[in-house]
């Protein structure tokens, strides 16, 4: 199993040759939440899509 810096090592290397600083941590910032979902729906900490909905009209009122 690859530890963390494997990982992120591997992902730099993945991307093209003439990536930006920032596109790169945009890349690894995008894995991790990836990773971290997949996490949560694995331990079951998920909602229904018409939960997520009614939070979102809270956030307008």
């Amino acid at each position: 199993m690859e530890n963390t810096k494997e990982k992120m090592v591997k992902l730099i290397e993945d991307q093209p040759e003439d990536s930006s600083y920032d596109e790169i941590l945009r890349e690894l910032a995008f894995n991790n939440m990836v990773e971290r979902g997949l996490r949560d729906s694995d331990n079951n900490r998920i909602i229904s899509n018409k939960e997520m909905g009614r939070r979102i009209q809270t956030w307008s009122k």
